[in-house]
């Protein structure tokens, strides 16, 4: 059973009914978002062995939550079912691993399950770096990587008396559209850099380069093709995973393929510019800006075939409205040059990046 799904069950006949009988005049919000494969229903039968099972997370008030977390914890533990669905509600904690637990046989009770209550602020504070609580400031979307706005927003509400989960889930849907036009501009620039050096890398016989070089450009239309449909992209685990979800996927997956298999430059650079058409028509049917080439020619007096890609990064700029976006430099946003997850998981992390933005485009 997809994680998700078991876990809407597991709140619905097992979770609910412990709650309206024991704290009837509770008020809560239930539901599963932030961190899981299951979260964004990439979850598989390998997933079950580590932080997968009946697991739902409770939010409640600050008030609420300081005053009767222990209780709900301990009472569910007491009046929970051993199993749901086929699968164990009790969890071992991974040694030396933290937050690491799988499923086990309960010895008996207390059960050590896996229903979490905690503040929404707090959570998302701690998952984020902000409460999320008022409209997102320009640098809130700046620093939160997609990977996290993605599980916020798409993960699953099943109860929501608090009614904070599902207006939050409005608030985080997409990037507002001068955002989205920068990010958009922001990949086209990405691209830009780096288009003539398959070409460049191949001709001085340097193919292992080359082809490093053309996956990088692969992976970077990729993610254009996110932006391009609206779409939050998952994290390098999933990535290739949601793509294949996008509309873009079936015509461009086999071209990016053969672009990544091919044994030579000339050969990689034709696939590619298949591709970069492609996304280049697509960017013309958004009619963000005026139309622009979609075939690909030389770059400048060399002998190497590209799509021209600042092209779409200036004008998609010149169409943003918002002076304060509009001056920014076109390094996008933070999972737009950086990759390392040690930062990109870790809101503490990430979120001074903020002021860096702010430098930045105070400079430009």
């Amino acid at each position: 059973m997809p994680g998700l799904a078991l876990a809407r069950r597991f709140f619905q006949e097992a979770v609910r009914p412990i709650l309206d009988t024991n704290f009837p005049a509770l008020v809560y919000s239930a539901g599963l978002i932030g961190s899981g494969s299951e979260v964004m229903g990439f979850d598989t039968p390998m997933s079950a062995d580590h932080n997968w099972g009946p697991r739902v997370t409770l939010f409640l008030s600050t008030e609420d939550q300081a005053r009767l977390a222990g209780t709900i914890r301990e009472t569910l533990a007491h009046k929970l079912p051993f199993t749901f669905g086929g699968y164990s509600t009790h969890f071992t904690a991974a040694a030396n691993e933290g937050g690491t637990v799988w499923l086990a046989t309960a010895p008996g009770r207390p059960i050590n399950h896996q229903v979490e209550s905690v503040a929404l602020a707090d959570f998302l504070r701690q998952y984020t770096g902000y409460a999320l609580q008022a409209p997102l400031s320009l640098w809130e979307w700046l620093t939160i990587p997609e990977q996290k706005l993605r599980t916020l927003a798409q993960g699953g509400v099943f109860h929501d008396g608090l009614g904070l989960l599902r207006p939050l889930q409005a608030r985080l849907a997409y990037y507002p559209r001068d955002v989205w036009l920068y990010l958009l501009a922001a990949q086209w620039q990405r691209i830009a850099e780096e288009e003539a050096f398959v070409g460049r890398a191949g001709i001085v016989g340097d193919e292992i380069g080359s082809a490093i070089i053309a996956a990088r450009l692969a992976h970077d239309l990729m993610q254009l093709c996110f932006l391009q449909e609206r779409q939050y992209a998952p994290y390098a685990k999933w990535f290739g995973s949601g793509f294949a979800r996008l509309a873009a996927a079936p015509h461009l997956s086999p071209i990016l393929a053969a672009a990544l298999q091919a044994p030579t430059w000339s050969k990689r650079e034709s696939h590619l510019s298949a591709a970069y058409t492609f996304v280049a028509e697509r960017h013309n049917a958004l009619k963000l800006t005026p139309p622009l080439p979609t075939q690909v020619s030389p770059y400048y007096d060399r002998p190497f075939l590209v799509i021209h890609a600042d092209q779409f990064a200036d004008a998609l700029r010149a169409a943003i409205q918002d002076e304060a976006i509009k001056t920014l430099p076109l390094t996008g946003k933070v999972d737009q040059f950086i990759d390392n997850e040690l930062v990109l998981s870790y809101a503490e992390r990430g979120q001074p990046l903020a002021s860096w933005y702010k430098t930045m485009g105070e400079s430009t």
